[in-house]
């Protein structure tokens, strides 16, 4: 769909007025014009004669969050879904957010359904929101199906952030860490060195592998440069641009010390959490858990949790389909067994996923005490060996002078 701009004149008032409007061809959108009372006079494809191209802003997920809230509590007051979109629109003041939501009008003015709209928009929906809206539009609950999408995502967003916040504590602990050693080899270790020359002596072993260290390290700067900034830059393309790195990734993710288990329920829980979303508003098995799976974002536990697809198409239940799961957790599959049973599986896939986003939360309030303490040991070693290559030489020398 492309963007017009147009000058027209409104059939009720006379006044020329100008503006942008989406539609597929000139002519559509003269028509759309004619539709909504004015008189078009000159009809023009954005940047037609602009050799520059028009790059939308970027849409934060706050962003979006607070749009999908903003139309669900406008829709739920009853308000026609045109007049919502348009008020929220207006309410909106990141750019990136705005343009979006002025696409979304202008299709659902032309006559698009508002998941068809939303549909157009990708990158800034995924699959789980695209679900609910289709299955709220359905089913005439739109407006609980983007409450849920808010809540959710503002979740997840939370979640993420303090799963950040927890990874920037050890990555400050490093940092210092390295901060401290080039100090001591840069300003104290030549200077031991240069003592012991002074003085015709020997450097002791451990001294001189410093000396040597450092002399390497400020000969060749340049080629390490080259190397940490290449293998970095390498490591980020085979990461985000091959599927290969894409699963190395996702496997050290599951495994890595402390954090494994960590990952693991945060992908647990976001499966059950969608499931839950899914089947609560209407949305049928299949297409509930193929949601939910493609939902987890990490490509390892996808292809595990694929293999329920085949047995729940093949008739099985969904706890017996996902028992045998190399990364499913226990309570996801006893509680849907349960759900089956009781007729409320929505529900039981939403309090496994409580439990694990609880635990979730504690285990990510605890990293900081559980990484201190090998963080400490590991800094009070490399300074140990540092020290240890400079205090006690100078210690020696000393004592042979005053000896």
């Amino acid at each position: 769909m492309k963007r017009f701009n147009y000058k027209a004149k409104d059939k009720e008032t006379g006044k020329i007025i100008k503006g942008s409007i989406q539609a597929d061809s000139e002519r559509a959108a003269g028509k759309l014009l004619i539709e909504q009372g004015y008189i078009p006079s000159t009809v023009e494809e954005e940047g037609a004669n602009n050799p520059l191209v028009h790059i939308k802003g970027r849409v934060k997920a706050k962003d979006r969050i607070v749009f999908t809230r903003q139309l669900a509590t406008l829709i739920g007051a009853g308000l026609p879904l045109a007049a919502s979109l348009r008020t929220v629109t207006d309410q909106t003041q990141e750019k990136g957010m705005k343009e979006i939501a002025e696409e979304i009008i202008a299709a659902v003015e032309s006559g698009k359904s508002l998941y068809e709209a939303f549909s157009a928009h990708p990158k800034i929906f995924n699959g789980v929101y695209l679900a609910l809206i289709r299955a709220g539009e359905t089913s005439g609950t739109l407006d609980i199906a983007l409450k849920r999408l808010a809540d959710q995502e503002e979740k997840d967003a939370a979640m993420m952030s303090k799963i950040k916040g927890a990874l920037v504590y050890p990555a400050i602990i490093f940092v210092v860490i390295i901060a401290v050693l080039a100090f001591m080899m840069i300003m104290v270790v030549p200077q031991v060195a240069q003592l012991y020359d002074d003085m015709g002596e020997e450097l002791p072993a451990l001294t001189q592998f410093l000396v040597n260290t450092t002399n390497f390290f400020g000969q060749f700067w340049w080629l390490i440069t080259i190397v940490v900034v290449g293998a970095i830059v390498g490591s980020v393309y085979f990461v985000k641009n091959t599927h290969t790195g894409r699963m190395v990734m996702d496997s050290f993710k599951l495994h890595a010390p402390i954090f494994g288990k960590m990952f693991q329920k945060l992908y647990v829980s976001r499966f059950a959490r969608t499931a839950e979303m899914m089947l609560a508003t209407g949305v049928p098995m299949i297409d509930s858990i193929t949601i939910s799976v493609n939902a987890v974002s990490n490509s390892v536990v996808e292809a595990e949790y694929s293999k329920a697809l085949a047995l729940i198409k093949a008739g099985k239940p969904l706890g017996e389909s996902l028992s045998d799961l190399k990364y499913m957790l226990p309570l996801v599959y006893q509680m849907s067994s349960i759900g089956e049973e009781s007729g409320k599986i929505d529900e039981m896939l939403g309090k496994a996923a409580g439990v694990y986003e609880e635990e979730l939360e504690n285990q990510i309030n605890n990293i900081s005490t559980m990484i201190e303490p090998i963080l400490m040991v590991a800094m009070a070693g490399m300074i140990g060996v540092v020290i240890g290559g400079t205090l006690l030489p100078i210690y020696s020398l000393v004592n042979s002078v005053s000896a």
